[in-house]
């Protein structure tokens, strides 16, 4: 199967088959809380404020009131757009949420009146919705809640804690979906972050020259990335630009880009943009892409992100203050 855990020189094997057929019986699977999808700020400051019987008051008088969208709203438009509707999805989208299933019709109400392709979801009357995230066969799950994000990294699947949306967006063109990551320690793995912690900077340069040619292990949205990158091969045109634009901000800078581009080339995942930013923020970059979404397990990245493009914090094992990986 296509998207089984393969080594890597199988993977770029694998990447010469039928990406539209193993995504129609796999879809790329994107579970997001309703708070994610729409703008509920509101309601969610009279849930804190005045607890849940308030809360649940106000979502019933407001039953036939239109949600206005939230921080993961655009990417999810856009993936869904790619599907073909008269043949199986490549992408699905499941609705999780901490709300009764008594409140469930203000969001779906609102899922229609936007054109968005969702029908199915789960409604837990405030039980965690970690556990749903594998029952449902999660690839990337999306919320504003912390203890929800952390527990579907446990069940295996890719995800981050969005923040509010940023109140200015570029305008990008119709029909493409632009997603940057972070890489190491989201789309890596943490091993070479945890040579810098341990022994520094002289020894991770060293050790990352040595292994340039050795591919890294996969991060916990190595998996989401490749049922992205199977996505964006369906729709490369003759020119070899993609609707699906895959990028790459990292404080790598050379030498220890080399081992990034060639490890990507080995999983048979490359990235249409790798932006190496050294100690620079990573903020102007992604506004210049365009991203509709940025993931990165540093927070200061995440909330200086945040004021131009929506974005996502990755639970990570470091301290937030603390560097992941430092500019050579």
């Amino acid at each position: 199967m296509e998207f089984q855990n393969l080594p890597p020189d199988a993977e770029n094997a694998k990447g010469n088959g039928d990406p539209a057929a193993a995504l129609r019986a796999s879809p790329l699977r994107i579970g997001i809380s309703t708070r994610a999808l729409f703008d509920l700020e509101e309601e969610h400051r009279v849930f804190e404020e005045r607890g849940v019987k308030a809360y649940a008051a106000l979502q019933l008088e407001r039953e036939n009131i239109i949600l206005g969208k939230g921080t993961g709203f655009e990417v999810v438009e856009r993936l869904l757009a790619l599907n073909d509707p008269d043949a199986p999805p490549y992408v699905e989208v499941i609705l999780l949420s901490q709300n009764s299933p008594d409140l469930s019709l203000r969001a779906f109400k609102s899922i229609d009146h936007h054109g968005l392709v969702v029908k199915t979801g789960s409604f837990t009357s405030g039980r965690p919705l970690a556990p749903f995230v594998p029952a449902w066969g999660i690839d990337l799950f999306l919320s504003n809640a912390d203890a929800d994000v952390k527990g579907a990294v446990i069940g295996g699947a890719a995800a981050a804690r969005l923040g509010v949306a940023p109140r200015d967006r570029a305008e990008t063109p119709p029909g493409e979906v632009r997603i940057a990551f972070d890489g190491d320690a989201v789309v890596f793995g943490p091993e070479s972050d945890e040579i810098y912690k341990k022994k520094g900077l002289e020894a991770f340069l060293a050790h990352e020259t040595a292994n340039a040619s050795n591919p890294m292990t996969r991060g916990p949205f190595g998996n989401f990335l490749r049922k992205l990158s199977a996505l964006r091969r369906i729709f490369l045109n003759d020119g070899n630009v993609s609707k699906v634009r895959i990028a790459l901000v990292t404080a790598r800078n050379v030498p220890a880009h080399e081992r990034v581009i060639r490890t990507l080339r080995a999983w048979g995942t490359p990235a249409d943009e790798a932006h190496f930013v050294g100690n620079r923020e990573k903020a102007p970059i992604l506004k210049a892409i365009g991203a509709h979404i940025f993931f990165d397990d540093q927070e200061k990245h995440v909330l200086g992100a945040a004021a131009v493009v929506p974005a996502g914090h990755v639970p990570g094992p470091h301290d937030p203050a603390a560097p992941v990986i430092p500019a050579g």
